[in-house]
């Protein structure tokens, strides 16, 4: 199913334009496996949320991509219940009766957030589900700056971008293109020392 227009990424993009470091993500890694969960726990972490598409699975697919079978183990064995995907099809109102969401539910292990807003709107609805009033205990992660990066920025979060997807087969033909152009737009801000937002678990970035 073929995600509907997200006019909350238009809107947010251009504030993008005054402050481009709010998609400039605080860690950058290959793909899941490459997180360290521990060292995110134990530098303050609380809860972990994930994008699903080209983050966790293929394009609008219900299933683990099965390399991160070992690496996603290890996250709800740091983590426990307190793990949540964020996705802009699964739990949204693209998700007739949240059909997808249950299925993910049901195949990953975790909660699938239910909300009106688009990413990177909604952050209240992640907050509220976390109950907590203190975003930079929680980190996001996902494959898109100007919805997942931004999302997480916006809202103090701990960011962490996943520069390598899982596939472009099946997915939205726009959103090849944003992603291509996304990854230029980072490249060309981290050659001129464009920082994230301040984060008091900074430390945690990759190096």
């Amino acid at each position: 199913m073929v995600q509907s227009f997200n006019l909350q990424g238009v809107i947010y993009a251009f504030r993008v334009l005054t402050r481009p470091r709010l998609v400039v993500p605080h860690s950058v890694v290959k793909d899941i496996r490459d997180i360290n969960y521990q060292k995110l726990k134990e530098g303050g972490i609380q809860t972990i949320a994930f994008d699903k598409d080209n983050c966790l699975t293929a394009p609008y697919d219900n299933q683990l991509h099965p390399p991160f079978k070992d690496s996603w183990n290890e996250c709800k064995k740091v983590f426990g219940t307190n793990i949540v995907i964020v996705s802009n099809s699964a739990g949204t109102s693209d998700d007739h009766q949240y059909n997808k969401a249950k299925a993910i539910e049901e195949n990953l292990g975790v909660k699938v957030l239910r909300r009106e807003e688009k990413k990177p709107g909604g952050g209240e609805a992640l907050l509220k589900y976390c109950k907590t009033t203190d975003p930079s205990t929680i980190a996001f992660v996902g494959d898109r700056l100007l919805t997942d990066v931004l999302f997480g920025n916006l809202n103090g979060m701990f960011t962490i971008f996943t520069k390598q997807i899982v596939t472009e087969k099946g997915d939205n033909p726009i959103a090849l293109k944003l992603r291509r152009m996304e990854h230029k737009v980072l490249e060309w801000l981290l050659m001129r020392g464009v920082k994230p937002p301040s984060h008091p678990l900074i430390n945690l970035k990759n190096e």
